[in-house]
């Protein structure tokens, strides 16, 4: 039954996939996108993969294809055709793809207990975790933990992204926005969708609270509570209008919250470094190390939250506040 779900699920996968690449119109190609991401995640979860999955349906489903749509204000509605068909390009992409499709040969089956992965590294994780890191989710303390110094670097691309898409459209739209903000929001008139924005709002933060707060014992994190707490700024924001929602939260605090989440994550690492640790060894910020690695977990978990949820929301931001193009 599991390999039945798989191939269906890869078939649509190689459809969708199809799709995207003939459809011209770029609404149809973003809403595709966000089906080609669902998929994704249903197929993580077949994997067992639930903590991708979680961020695969966060990120590829949500708020990556609202921030397309924002970028779609920008340009044309439909894709123009090239002067000329890319041949040459569609070779190059058929000779890797084969190139990489006879790779896989050498690659160990998949669930194989012989493969050099599950030989080394995988059993120590899995054995020694608990009693070295404390969290009963031992994906938790391989990304915070083992290797926290990966996540780090995630975070500061993270912040790096948000920081170039922010000087790319330049802001001074915004602060033009900002002296302007009188101008009244698209759905002002929707008085039920307004409603039913202003009833999901709350249980969208409690559920982003709750993924924050039980990625130790369970999928989640501060990378998909980030996202699920932009997607409820955004939210708002769709249904009330980018003037109300900069009243709310405006840019200076997400700037101070995007350069704060990183501060708090290095500066976890620099405070185990005075305590007499190491670099991001928990251990040395409580006298039980495993009351350490959990208050480590926790303070670089919510510095992740933090440049996750303040990058999302300025992005989204920098493409609300510009103007569509004068046809």
């Amino acid at each position: 039954m599991e390999l039945l779900i798989d191939i269906v699920l890869l078939t649509f996968l190689a459809i969708t996939a199809l799709a995207i690449s003939h459809v011209r119109k770029l609404f149809c190609a973003i809403m595709l996108a966000s089906i080609f991401s669902l998929l994704c995640a249903c197929l993580f979860v077949t994997m067992d993969a639930v903590d991708v999955a979680f961020t695969e349906a966060a990120v590829g489903t949500g708020i990556a294809g609202i921030l397309m749509l924002g970028a779609l204000r920008l340009t044309e509605t439909r894709e123009k055709r090239p002067p000329h068909q890319p041949w040459l390009a569609l070779l190059v992409v058929c000779t890797t793809g084969a190139v990489l499709i006879y790779g896989t040969a050498d690659l160990p089956a998949y669930g194989d207990p012989a493969a050099p992965i599950h030989q080394h590294v995988a059993p120590r994780y899995i054995s020694q975790s608990q009693q070295e890191v404390g969290p009963p989710n031992f994906v938790t303390s391989v990304l915070a933990s083992y290797r926290g110094f990966d996540t780090l670097g995630e975070t500061l691309v993270i912040f790096t992204a948000g920081v170039s898409v922010v000087a790319l459209l330049d802001f001074r739209s915004l602060r033009q926005f900002l002296r302007n903000r009188r101008r009244p929001s698209v759905m002002a008139d929707h008085l039920v969708l307004r409603i039913v924005a202003k009833m999901f709002i709350p249980l969208i933060l409690l559920f982003a609270l709750y993924v924050q707060f039980h990625g130790d014992y369970g999928p989640g994190g501060g990378f998909q509570a980030g996202v699920i707490f932009a997607s409820a700024l955004i939210l708002y924001t769709l249904t009330y209008g980018l003037a109300k929602a900069l009243q709310v939260l405006p840019p200076r605090i997400l700037y101070l919250l995007a350069a704060g989440g990183v501060l708090l994550y290095g500066g976890t690492g620099w405070l185990c470094v005075l305590r007499g640790g190491h670099f991001l060894d928990y251990r040395a910020l409580a006298s039980d190390p495993l009351v350490g690695q959990h208050l480590g977990i926790l303070l670089i978990e919510a510095g992740v939250g933090m440049t996750v949820f303040a990058v999302m929301v300025l992005m989204f931001f920098a493409f609300s506040s510009r103007k569509e193009p004068q046809s």
